[in-house]
């Protein structure tokens, strides 16, 4: 099959009756596709954001791409097209599971926020409070002296990347997920903060700290409490920290750029059995019907289907920024203006500073493949994009601006958006 062969594939097939980290689930329940016209958009102007990215698999530009969106909990766009691994030609379908990389965020953010519900943390709480091994950290100043923290690390500041740790890059040689992540709290006890805490946004091994804090708060293994307490419910049933030697062919591969044309990128290690390290902050496989019950639930309130994982309430302090004043998310560089950081989430406090169509308090992140998401609750829009390249997410780095692409089609096509 040449890469430039059509496939577009639309809806979702029945899935299959177990999740890929855990027991077995009742199977989630199809996506029936609605009407553009139905949920507010004009089908003519839709067609836009499927000959682009159409566009972009003819050229070499993508190997695969699934785009699903979604209005007032009707699903009017669920489009997959291309294929899956360009070496044997395998097609990208609906039910393709995707590496979701930093989009496992979210997901330890709810399980964070199911536990502050329970009344075991708070927002304010110091850290060490619930990870003793942090008690006294120093920072390193700008003189590479270590100072003490001038006021102790807030869990609000660890869900935020404001707690003091650096970006993944500075723990190159720490060797953080060579064990369990009992193994990573104490090694990172034995260095140094980057930053006074609150001083600065790094993303670096925060949602994987929270990893080990809903493990210690609730004495079960991540995988397992994921399982029972989000994936469960959502009827989430191919997403985990690893996947079933039985749904290995349904894993696309991950794709580079040679001369800039698309190609098959290094093999990787595919996990059929759980790992050592659970990571919080990238670890997750995931479908694109999956990820949208789990955003969907969001979007509702913190609930899909009659099952709730947060309250109302929960959900809206989850989208409301956290940052200390003059702190500002900064990804790439420059910093992101118009966009704060609650927990776990970016989120767009001016849709104009930030360039963007995107109602005010979109919620959104991506995965480090190229893989993203947002939750619009002003205009009630809920869109999952899933790609598979290296460095995906790197502006420059070969994978098209999908991120920009998708919303500016998109919210052309919407006939009444809200303001």
């Amino acid at each position: 099959m040449r890469l430039t062969r059509r496939n577009l594939l639309a809806a979702a097939s029945a899935a299959p009756l177990a999740t890929l980290g855990g027991p077995a689930h009742a199977a989630a329940p199809a996506l029936p596709l609605a009407a553009p016209q139905a949920a507010g958009f004009d089908p003519a102007k839709l067609m836009a954001l499927s000959t682009d990215l159409q566009d972009l698999v003819d050229r070499g530009q993508l190997a695969g791409v699934t785009t699903l969106a979604a209005r007032k909990g009707k699903v009017f766009h669920f489009e997959t097209r291309g294929l899956a691994d360009v070496d044997t030609g395998a097609p990208a379908r609906p039910d393709t599971i995707w590496r979701i990389a930093s989009m496992t965020k979210p997901v330890i953010g709810v399980a964070m926020m199911q536990l502050w519900e329970k009344g075991l943390w708070k927002l304010d709480d110091p850290v060490a409070r619930h990870i003793p091994e942090f008690e006294g950290l120093k920072v390193k100043a700008a003189d590479g002296s270590l100072v003490p923290q001038a006021s102790p690390m807030t869990m609000a500041q660890l869900m935020s990347h404001t707690a003091g740790f650096d970006v993944s890059a500075g723990y190159a040689q720490a060797g953080l997920r060579a064990g369990d992540l009992k193994e990573m709290i104490r090694r990172l006890a034995a260095l140094p903060l980057a930053c006074q805490p609150g001083s600065d946004w790094r993303y670096g091994p925060s949602v994987d700290i929270q990893g080990h804090v809903v493990e210690r708060l609730s004495g079960q293994r991540l995988d397992a409490y994921l399982d029972r307490h989000v994936f469960g419910p959502l009827k989430m049933v191919d997403t985990g920290f690893h996947v079933p030697a039985a749904k290995a062919p349904r894993v696309a591969r991950i794709h580079t750029y040679r001369d800039g044309r698309i190609v098959a990128g290094p093999p990787q290690a595919l996990p059929v059995t759980p790992p050592v390290f659970l990571s919080g902050g990238g670890g997750l496989f995931s479908t694109a019907s999956d990820y949208f019950r789990f955003a969907q639930a969001l979007l509702d309130g913190g609930a899909l289907a009659g099952a709730r994982v947060l309250r109302p309430e929960t959900v809206k302090l989850m989208r409301r920024s956290v940052l200390a004043p003059g702190v500002k998310v900064d990804l790439y560089g420059p910093s992101q203006t118009g966009v704060g950081f609650g927990m776990d989430f970016a989120v767009i406090q001016d849709p104009a500073a930030a360039g963007t169509p995107q109602g005010r308090d979109t919620y959104y992140w991506g995965g480090a493949f190229g893989t993203w998401f947002w939750i619009d609750p002003t205009n009630d829009i809920v869109f999952v994009g899933m790609v598979q390249n290296l460095n995906g997410s790197v502006p420059g780095a070969g994978t098209p601006n999908l991120r920009e692409i998708s919303p500016r089609r998109l919210y052309a096509a919407l006939k009444a958006p809200a303001a």
